[in-house]
């Protein structure tokens, strides 16, 4: 093969390569991206197994902090960390929230397609107002991490049901005495699918897969359309 023809398919084959990528990661968008790291990171991060889809987040309707309705469609487009948690708690409930605050709203807080979403599992004593209180005292930024209440048997339902918090068996028990009290942690994509795992939000190695699950899930694109 002369030197020419060797030439020739070096530059077919780059050019196929560049299309490949274009079309496949969509950031290639001059010759310049074909050499930068972040490419070829994100290529093959698209061969690596993805995180599992455990479970489908139902449909809801709940109250925040403010008073406002909050629904699974307020949480399509994002990737969602959901927790269930007391405001009179002095159990597992301020430990968790502490890492909750430190390992995930402070790493992730800056991301716009990233949100906490905590549900209270004592709306008889944790009000709108309360979770108010609760919420300022944390001093976070309250559309990035949202608290809900609602009723006991919608929220106990969405725990077991949607997010895979606690067992459904339970559901047997007289709602009135039920009490829901769990560290673990859910992580939703952007199309309302619970994913990874159910993490352990008292155990720092369950926190760091949880940090890196969440970076796989906010680089997925949201399906859907309108809805996002």
């Amino acid at each position: 093969m002369n030197k020419k023809k060797v030439i020739g398919l070096g530059i077919f084959f780059f050019v196929l390569v560049f299309v490949f990528l274009v079309v496949v990661l969509g950031g290639v968008k001059s010759p310049g991206d074909f050499f930068k790291a972040d490419t070829w990171s994100a290529f093959s991060d698209g061969f690596k197994s993805k995180s599992p889809e455990l479970n489908t987040v139902k449909p809801f309707t709940f109250t925040t902090q403010d008073g406002k309705s909050f629904t699974e469609k307020d949480m399509l487009g994002k990737v969602c960390v959901v927790n269930y948690f007391f405001t009179s708690c002095k159990g597992i409930c301020p430990r968790m929230n502490n890492n909750m605050q430190k390992e995930v709203y402070d790493v992730f807080k800056d991301e716009p397609n990233f949100m906490i979403v905590s549900h209270t599992c004592d709306p008889e004593t944790d009000s709108a107002s309360r979770l108010k209180h609760y919420a300022d005292s944390l001093k976070v930024d309250e559309t990035k991490w949202v608290f809900l209440t609602g009723r006991k048997d919608s929220l106990y339902q969405a725990a077991r049901n949607s997010y895979l918090l606690d067992d459904p068996k339970n559901s047997v028990i007289n709602i009135n005495d039920q009490f829901l009290h769990t560290q673990f942690f859910a992580l939703i994509d952007k199309n309302g699918k619970v994913r990874g795992q159910i993490y352990d939000g008292l155990k720092q190695d369950e926190l760091k897969q949880l940090q890196t699950d969440i970076k796989e899930l906010l680089r997925e694109k949201a399906t859907g359309g309108a809805n996002f």
